[in-house]
């Protein structure tokens, strides 16, 4: 009976993906890293290259990152603090950015005092190689199902079906492979593990070793942090990493020779990997002892190699498959999927449009950040989610909280993966302690602070480049996804219990840092918007080092309107919530220039890059709420804002293109959205349809949903807006399980371009006002009821 169960469970699963086409599938097997295909559980996470003869899983364990913890605020800071605002303020930013670089950059203050320009980078685990020997082979296909989130390889040697199928077990938080054929006894292969060295390649396993034992492969090592050019961070043997895999084969015989294991004549295969570090999240630090990233390995090991492939494969299918469900997405008629994915993706780069890619890419993005950031992982999706070949990678694959973690979890609430969001949530309630410090060596400040990105290591200080790091409004950014979190959902006690302290903790910071600017606003000093710079006035020469900024200004005036609502709910802090709403009332004004388009900076400065990736200013109109309709002014700037950075080259990034899409869905034009959607994928998106910065980085991915749910549905502002930017060729189609603010889920179709059908449901029994074009309709639901809305009211 179990057995029926099981099989049950995967077919319907299969089926599933089959009726949607919700699958990536190649005809050949990848040759690069950005074809591979990723499986994840949060914690885990592997790349499956798909290959007949010598077959490459990469492996990633969340928490294998090189440095060590230290508190890296630059002890100088505060002694020159008010000396680099005076310059600022009298419009020397030169002078103030030298100053700045020397004394606010991050140093390891309990090193004598090196400096350490910037944290080191998130690692690989492990290769996990397969050679099982095949060349000539017939009737290739690899595919992800993104419903049942199980990575298939199939093929044939003479005649002879192959299949590989490879699972990243939430459940069983362990990475499982299976190998079948229809012949017993025609298994044969040789398994090894290695880890790659990007630069010393001789003897890139030196500082780990690999042992073969039984049916068992075992990869132990500590990361040895050498001395580089950045100086970034202490040099010495820090984190420890461990990896396991276990070779169980049915029929046939496993034998340990060498470094390798050595199967043969088996008709199936099971292999378990498993991996684990010294790491511990709560300290976010490494907890001390030569054997326990090892013996946490064989624990986990130990564990799920008790349960078979089947047991662990439909628990898998169970705990997943209800993720990918709650949200459908349907444009226009089902497509029958009769073409690769890299095939589809080379043809919209002639400019075909393909609806059924549009709607993959969106069901693809919640794939992957349910893969990324879940339990049994820790850690919030990074700058390339898990999934990181490096061993010193792009930008340390690191948390960039100048926009790129915020992008990363875009999706989560509106998508319906609100769960996604606890290891965001814990990883930021931890860093506060080394925030505390960094406030007040920095600043002399209460509360807590972070800047432009940090690392596993909770890091909070300004990293690399004085001009650039020096954004503590990252906190105050970061703060707003707590926010949000209770915004959709509606949990009290989340609000009470943990967004509320961390958001009034950092107000505390917000009132300290503030100072008077000549002009008499409340300003930020020193500040940046972010990665960009402006000419100076006088000199002629870039500059990134200001004051009030304004990004700054808006994220202040949304994060502290948000401090208030939450104090009104609680019942709490009035005396804060006056305190708060003065502050707002002093924030500089976001302006207009002379050209229409919306400033920057505090004063109308010439733009040093005018076609910069980041739009920092726009963030009033999103993720922000208050650029909107009801602020015409700033609603036509934002338009003449995004034309005149598009026309100098903007939108070269994929994650930039993916800001862009969600913006032109708040400004509802839909033609735009559709044009940067094709944009995207023509630009900036790779074969296995990760995004492309390039190189790869994994924010794209997560804006790219968003932009598309934020196209069907809006509910930032007064009402729950429904298809505000659906594009015309959308002709035809339906979602459901879109979740809107106040606790609400929504399934909507339409038909020739029209809205017909309409259920929502409420988990928080409160009114809203729906809005369909320029029609309101006011509505109450009951807590937990569902009702169907008669169209025609809002027509």
């Amino acid at each position: 009976m179990k057995k029926i169960l099981i099989l049950l469970l995967l077919l319907s699963s299969a089926a599933f993906a089959q009726e949607q086409s919700l699958q990536l599938w190649y005809k050949q097997p990848a040759q690069r890293w950005e074809e591979a295909l990723p499986v994840g559980n949060g914690r885990l996470g592997a790349m499956v290259y798909g290959r007949t003869g010598k077959e490459i899983l990469q492996i990633n364990e969340e928490s294998v990152w090189a440095g060590n913890k230290f508190n890296d605020a630059n002890p100088n800071a505060f002694r020159y603090l008010d000396t680099i605002r005076k310059l600022i303020f009298a419009g020397e930013n030169e002078e103030a950015l030298n100053l700045a670089q020397k004394n606010f950059v991050a140093v390891d203050d309990e090193n004598s005092n090196r400096i350490a320009r910037n944290f080191r980078s998130y690692q690989t685990l492990m290769n996990v190689n397969i050679d099982y020997g095949f060349t000539d082979v017939t009737d290739y296909k690899r595919q992800l199902n993104l419903i049942n989130g199980i990575a298939t390889t199939t093929y044939k040697v003479n005649g002879i079906e192959y299949k590989q199928e490879v699972l990243a077990s939430a459940p069983d938080n362990v990475i499982v492979v299976r190998i079948t054929t229809v012949k017993p006894g025609t298994i044969n292969a040789i398994l090894s593990l290695d880890r790659p060295d990007t630069k010393d390649t001789a003897n890139h396993m030196k500082d780990c070793t690999v042992t073969a034992l039984k049916n068992q492969l075992i990869l132990n090592g500590r990361i040895n942090d050498k001395n580089t050019k950045d100086l970034r961070g202490p040099e010495g043997y820090h984190m420890r990493f461990a990896g396991m895999l276990q070779a169980v084969p049915q029929g046939g015989t496993v034998i340990a020779k060498q470094q390798t294991l050595q199967v043969k004549n088996a008709v199936a295969l099971t292999l378990y990997i498993q991996g684990a570090t010294n790491y511990n999240a709560v300290k976010q630090d490494v907890d001390e002892g030569a054997n326990i990233a090892l013996n946490k390995c064989k624990q986990l090991l130990q564990k799920a190699v008790l349960r078979s492939y089947a047991l662990i494969a439909a628990s898998h299918v169970k705990d997943f498959e209800p993720y990918m469900k709650r949200v459908q997405l349907q444009i226009n008629e089902p497509a029958l999927d009769e073409l690769p994915t890299d095939e589809r993706l080379t043809l919209t780069k002639t400019g075909k449009e393909d609806t059924h890619l549009i709607a993959l890419y969106f069901q693809y993005g919640r794939y992957l950040l349910l893969s990324s950031s879940r339990k049994p992982g820790v850690l919030p999706a990074n700058l390339q989610g898990i999934w990181n070949q490096h061993i010193d990678a792009p930008w340390n694959a690191d948390f960039h909280t100048n926009i790129n973690l915020q992008m990363n979890y875009w999706p989560a609430e509106v998508c319906n993966l609100t769960e996604t969001t606890a290891p965001l949530f814990d990883f930021m309630d931890r860093i506060r302690p080394e925030g505390r410090k960094t406030a007040k060596k920095m600043y002399d400040a209460r509360g807590w602070v972070v800047h432009h990105c940090t690392d596993a290591f909770g890091k909070t200080g300004v990293q690399a480049n004085a001009a650039f790091g020096t954004f503590p409004m990252a906190a105050s950014w970061m703060c707003l996804h707590f926010w949000e979190h209770f915004a959709f959902t509606l949990d009290y006690e989340f609000l009470k219990s943990k967004a509320y302290p961390l958001m009034k903790e950092h107000a505390l910071f917000v009132e300290d840092f503030l100072v008077k600017s000549p002009e008499g606003y409340l300003v930020t000093n020193p500040g940046s918007s972010p990665e960009n710079r402006f000419k100076h006035p006088v000199t002629g020469k870039p500059t990134g080092i200001t004051y009030g900024p304004t990004m700054d200004n808006q994220i202040l005036r949304e994060f502290l309107s948000k401090c208030i609502s939450a104090a009104k709910i609680l019942r709490t802090d009035s005396l804060e919530a006056v305190k708060w709403d003065s502050i707002i009332k002093l924030l500089p004004p976001t302006k207009i220039g002379k050209d229409g388009r919306i400033l920057e900076w505090i004063n109308e400065y010439e733009e040093a890059e005018p076609g910069h990736r980041h739009i920092s200013h726009l963030f009033g109109l999103h993720p922000g709420t208050q650029i909107t309709e009801q602020t015409p002014s700033l609603f036509e700037g934002a338009m003449r804002t995004l034309t005149g950075r598009l026309s100098k080259g903007g939108g070269h990034t994929g994650w930039s293109r993916a800001w862009i899409i969600n913006f032109y869905a708040r400004l509802k034009q839909e033609d735009s959205v559709r044009y940067h959607l094709q944009a995207l994928f023509a630009k900036s998106t790779l074969p296995n349809l990760f995004d492309n910065h390039p190189p790869f980085q994994i924010d794209g991915n997560f804006g790219g949903t968003a932009g598309i749910a934020e196209a069907l549905l809006q509910s930032h502002g007064d009402y729950v807006e429904l298809l505000p930017a659906l594009p015309a060729a959308w002709n035809n189609g339906s979602v459901t399980g879109l979740r809107a603010r106040g606790g609400f889920e929504l399934d909507i179709t339409w038909k020739d371009g029209a809205l017909s059908g309409l259920k929502l449901r409420s988990v928080g029994g409160r009114n809203l006002v729906l809005k369909y074009r320029q029609h309101l309709l006011p509505l109450t639901i009951e807590r937990g009821k569902e009702i169907i809305v008669p169209v025609n009211q809002l027509l």
